[in-house]
């Protein structure tokens, strides 16, 4: 009797001891699933802010790229007033002179700068567009710039026409 009794004890302790095991297989899974879930939650909102991040810094490009086209646009305009105004020297109260300063001032409260004149200086290809090269006698001014065709425009800080000139060679 006392055998059966050992017996039905150790039977019981190894039940007992594999629920306990399996209570310790699910706590372990669910420690795990919860390290999972957590790992899923910083993914999912470090995603969610690069999207933030991307979509904000695109909206910039947009507003940035369309100014960008009507500044295009507008370049030929403001070279057409420089050649008029090459030819038929106006006075400070002329109307188109007035006109053409207004234009020029509200680009540039819009980031619209000119390049430098460049004439003197080494060609710069960043800024500078090389139309002819012309031969020269002095050394000095090899590779220098000698005369601008077409001024050239920034937008901000990026290069919205390039400096059409002529270099010496």
């Amino acid at each position: 009797m006392t055998v059966k009794k050992n017996k039905k004890k150790s039977s019981e302790n190894q039940k007992k001891e594999k629920k306990s095991s399996k209570k310790e297989e699910k706590t372990i899974s669910t420690e795990e699933q919860l390290l999972l879930e957590k790992d899923k939650n910083l993914r999912l909102f470090a995603e969610f802010d690069n999207f933030r991040k991307r979509t904000a810094k695109e909206r910039i490009e947009l507003f940035s790229t369309a100014s960008q086209d009507i500044m295009t646009s507008l370049l030929p305009i403001l070279d057409n007033f420089e050649r008029s105004f090459k030819i038929n020297k106006p006075k400070e109260e002329d109307g188109v002179l007035l006109i053409y300063n207004q234009l020029k001032a509200e680009l540039e409260k819009k980031g619209l700068k000119e390049i430098e004149n460049p004439i003197g200086k080494v060609l710069d290809t960043d800024f500078h567009e090389a139309i002819t090269n012309i031969p020269t006698d002095n050394k000095k001014d090899k590779g220098k710039i000698i005369d601008v065709i077409e001024k050239g425009y920034l937008l901000s800080s990026k290069v919205l026409r390039y400096a059409k000139v002529v270099v010496a060679n």
